[in-house]
This record gives structure tokens, C-alpha cells and sequence, in this order.
């Protein structure tokens, strides 16, 4: 039984009070039995009480950590890829005449439909000219009629040998060469009507309007300013990724075994797009540069959030794990390449062990080797223990409840695997030997 601090000092208090006690009797030096007595028996009380202070203090460093048993379940293997939004289609709208901009007919950053008049050039030169060529069409066809009907009167004189044969000749060749400036007036009365046109800068596609490349006042057409603006088809949209030759074979050989390979796009924010998506096409070659090959990825984006440009990364299942062995992540401690575990023992002792972490399932690590279906390990207060320590272990309670993250229908939604290593934790300390 330890005593108190109180009773210690009670009793080297009594210890002191017996000595004064003895000098004010006025006893003398000389020992007496009972003085080496009481004396011996203050020394023992001593180191008793000393020898409890140490037990209680050795008591109390065995810390208290967080333990967790090894998980077994089947894990989804994922892979991802960086990729990069573009339209479907992308259209560069362009001033086709020579004009000055006098009109912007649509709010930058809007839907606008195929067909739809976005920019507006002066028309009047235009306008002059197309009345010009009506003009020069009309001479042209005048003089045709009358050429058609100088031949048709040479043409009974010549039969008759009225008229030599040059006049017959010469008014034939005039027929032919009015009728065909009346063909070439035609054509340019063609060109001046759609120079005029042009002065209405169309959008050829359905899309998204983006920012204008030209002021209202600006001189635009060849030559000048040329490109007023773009127009994306945004849905579906595209998204560009590279795979190494590697991953494109064994995403083909999955395609086979699964068919439509569905995709996931995660946003920068981290989000996931609720719209799955699907392969395309792969480019036609592999860049000899880089050992890599071009996929496109196309989502639905009905309510046109995704805008070309954006950065995404692209995920797929690739595979499934059977039985695999998961812990929390923060059990898992990276030194230098090496990952580490402590484990608790059934006599709660500590063993520091290397394990072979492989891919990250929601806040849980996979682990390949180096842990058995029924060990435990240390996942909150690594930072405690060392090699061969004891310690009192308690059932761990993560804020998550150690589930992955909750997907659609009740599923869990793993993160993307990936083989880079777990979040820094603090590191076991190994025993010094």
C-alpha cells in the first residue's frame, strides 16, 4: 500500500519531532538502543515509500493507443488520369468581308443556335455593289436578246445565200459571247449578294459564345482582324487524356472481357460529375516523344457546367481485389520508401513491421504483405509507442467511422488507386539497438 504525500511528511515529521524531542531531554550522545531503532525504522519507512513512488510512476507511462483490427472485403482497382475539357465541336467565327463592326447581336458567354446573327458589318459598300452587278446582269442579258435575234434573222438569209458566210459566222459568235457575259454577270450578282450576306456574321453551330475578339468601330474581314469569336458545342463534351502504350492494352483487353468501360470525371474542387462517360477514340498513333497515346472521353453536360479548358481527372474501374487486407491510413507510417505498422500483440506488445502498402480505398490503405487477417494495429497514437513497448490498447473510433466515402445508392465510392504513399503520420520509434 503506497501512502500519501500528507502521510510522508507525517511521518519524517515524526522522525524530527522524536529527534528534538531526545536533544531537549537533554539525553546524551551516546546511542541507545531504542534511538538506533526508531532510527532504522524512519530509514525503512523511506524506502518504502520511495520504492512506491517508482512503481506508481512506472504504472503510469504504459500509454493508452487507438487500435484497429485488419479488414478483409473485395477492393474496386482504379486508375486515373489527368485530362483536359474541349468542345465537341469548336467553331472560330470569322469576318469573311472588309467592313467596319457597327453591331455585337449576343451577350458573350451565351447559348446561341446555329444560324443566329452574332456580329454585324457595315453593309452599305456592300449593298452599292450588289445593285451594281444587278445592273451589269441586265446590259448582259439586253445585249444577249438582241444578239438571239440578229441570228435568227441571218439564219434564213444564209440558206438562201442572201448573206455571206463571215455574217452568219459573226452573229453566231455574238450570241455565244453575250449569252456568256449574261452567265458571268450572274455569277458576280452571286458574289455580290453573299459578300453582302457575310456582312451578317452567322454562328454555324448550336453553342456556347465566347468572349468577343473585336470592338464595336474596329475595320475586321482577311487581312485585318479575322477571328471575332468562338462557339463550343459543350454537350457532349470531350475530355483528353494520355495513356501510357501499358494502360492503353490492358484497357482494350478489359473492353473485351467488359464492354463500355463507364467513366468518372472529378472536378478541381474534387467533386465528382454526376454524368458518366465512355470512350470515343483513340488517336491514330503513339507519340514516339513521350511513349503515350491520346483518348478521348466524352461526358453529357446537359446543363452545360463543363466549359472547354478545364482541368479534370478521368476515373475508371481497371480491376477488382478479392479479399484484400485494409487498414486505416493512418496506421501506415512512410521512412524513407518504407512503410510501417505497429502492431499490438496479444501480451499488448508493440512490434514496429515493414508492410508492402498498395492502393488507397477511401480512408483505407490496402496492404499486399506484412500483415496477417487477425493483427491489430496502432491508429492513433503511433507517435506513443516503440518496438517491444506495451501499451494499453482501446477499440479505435475514426470521425469516419473508417468507411469509404459514400457514392450514389448507398455504394461506397473508393478514391482512385494509386501506389504513392499514405499521408504523413507521426513515425514509430524502432528499438535502439
Amino acid at each position: 500500500m503506497l501512502l500519501s504525500k500528507a502521510n510522508k511528511n507525517s511521518y519524517f515529521g515524526g522522525c524530527a519531532m522524536i529527534t528534538v524531542s531526545l536533544k531537549k531531554r537533554g539525553v546524551s550522545n551516546r546511542p541507545t538502543f531504542s534511538t538506533i531503532f526508531l532510527i532504522l525504522a524512519c530509514m525503512g519507512l523511506t524506502v518504502f515509500l520511495l520504492s512506491g513512488c517508482k512503481k506508481e510512476k512506472k504504472a503510469e507511462t504504459v500509454p493508452t493507443v487507438e487500435v484497429a483490427n485488419v479488414v478483409r472485403k473485395d477492393v474496386p482497382i482504379f486508375a486515373e488520369w489527368v485530362g483536359t475539357l474541349d468542345g465537341m465541336v469548336n467553331a472560330t467565327i470569322r469576318a469573311q468581308v472588309q467592313g467596319y463592326l457597327i453591331k455585337q447581336n449576343y451577350k458573350e458567354g451565351d447559348v446561341v443556335k446555329k444560324g443566329q446573327v452574332l456580329f454585324e458589318i457595315d453593309p452599305r459598300s456592300y449593298r452599292a455593289a450588289l445593285e451594281e452587278a444587278k445592273g451589269q446582269l441586265a446590259q448582259a442579258e439586253a445585249r444577249w436578246q438582241t444578239a438571239k435575234a440578229n441570228l435568227a434573222r441571218i439564219k434564213p438569209l444564209a440558206a438562201q445565200n442572201a448573206v455571206s458566210k463571215k455574217d452568219l459566222d459573226d452573229a453566231i459568235g455574238l450570241q455565244e459571247s453575250t449569252q456568256a457575259s449574261v452567265i458571268s454577270a450572274n455569277a458576280a450578282l452571286k458574289k455580290a449578294q453573299l459578300n453582302l450576306d457575310w456582312t451578317k456574321v452567322t454562328s454555324p453551330i448550336d453553342g456556347i459564345a465566347g468572349i468577343a475578339k473585336a470592338q464595336i468601330g474596329n475595320l475586321v474581314g482577311p487581312g485585318l482582324i479575322e477571328e471575332l469569336t468562338t462557339v463550343s458545342t459543350v454537350n457532349p463534351i470531350k475530355a483528353y487524356v494520355s495513356l501510357s502504350e501499358q494502360e492503353y492494352m490492358a484497357a482494350q483487353e478489359s473492353k473485351k472481357e467488359a464492354g463500355r468501360i463507364p467513366l468518372e470525371l472529378i472536378l478541381a474542387d474534387g467533386s465528382v460529375f454526376p454524368q458518366k462517360g465512355e470512350v470515343a477514340f483513340a488517336d491514330r498513333q503513339v507519340d514516339v516523344r513521350t511513349g503515350t497515346i491520346t483518348v478521348a472521353t466524352v461526358f453529357p453536360n446537359p446543363n452545360n457546367l463543363l466549359r472547354p479548358g478545364q482541368f479534370a481527372r478521368i476515373r475508371a474501374q481497371t480491376g477488382l481485389k478479392k479479399n484484400a487486407m485494409l487498414i486505416p491510413q493512418r496506421a501506415v507510417t512512410e521512412v524513407q520508401g518504407r512503410y510501417l505498422v505497429a502492431v499490438v500483440g496479444p501480451d499488448n506488445k508493440v512490434v514496429i513491421r515493414q508492410v508492402k502498402a498498395a492502393e488507397r480505398y477511401g480512408q483505407l490503405w490496402v496492404i499486399d504483405e506484412g500483415l496477417q487477417p487477425e493483427d491489430r494495429v496502432v491508429a492513433e497514437g503511433v507517435q506513443k509507442v516503440k518496438d517491444g513497448m506495451v501499451v494499453n490498447p482501446k477499440p479505435f473510433e475514426p470521425e469516419s467511422q473508417s468507411k469509404p466515402e459514400e457514392g450514389q445508392k448507398g455504394e461506397a465510392k473508393p478514391e482512385p488507386t494509386q501506389k504513392a504513399g499514405p499521408k504523413p503520420a507521426a513515425q514509430p520509434k524502432p528499438e535502439k539497438r
